[in-house]
């Protein structure tokens, strides 16, 4: 089964906190439940993004491994988080 894309954003060359703050930026454009496909850098962007994504309360659906040595992820927008 393959996800419906609804945005993309190529993060590769781009520093930490930069990627994430340019991620919550799109997802925050984006309608709740959406697929936001973001490729990253291995090493920092892959330890941080992912881990600061979840804590905003959005999904990572999928994570693949790119032939350049970059990742792909999925992000399905989460709704907000009250209280």
């Amino acid at each position: 089964m393959t996800e419906n894309i609804n945005k993309r954003l190529n993060l590769k060359g781009v520093s930490c906190p930069l990627n994430f703050v340019k991620t919550k930026l799109k997802l925050e454009e984006m309608q709740d439940k959406q697929i936001l496909e973001v490729i990253l850098d291995d090493g920092e962007p892959m330890k941080n993004v992912p881990r600061s994504i979840k804590e905003e309360g959005h999904k990572i659906i999928k994570v693949e491994k790119l032939p350049d040595g970059g990742f792909k992820l999925l992000i399905k927008k989460g709704g907000r988080k009250d209280g």
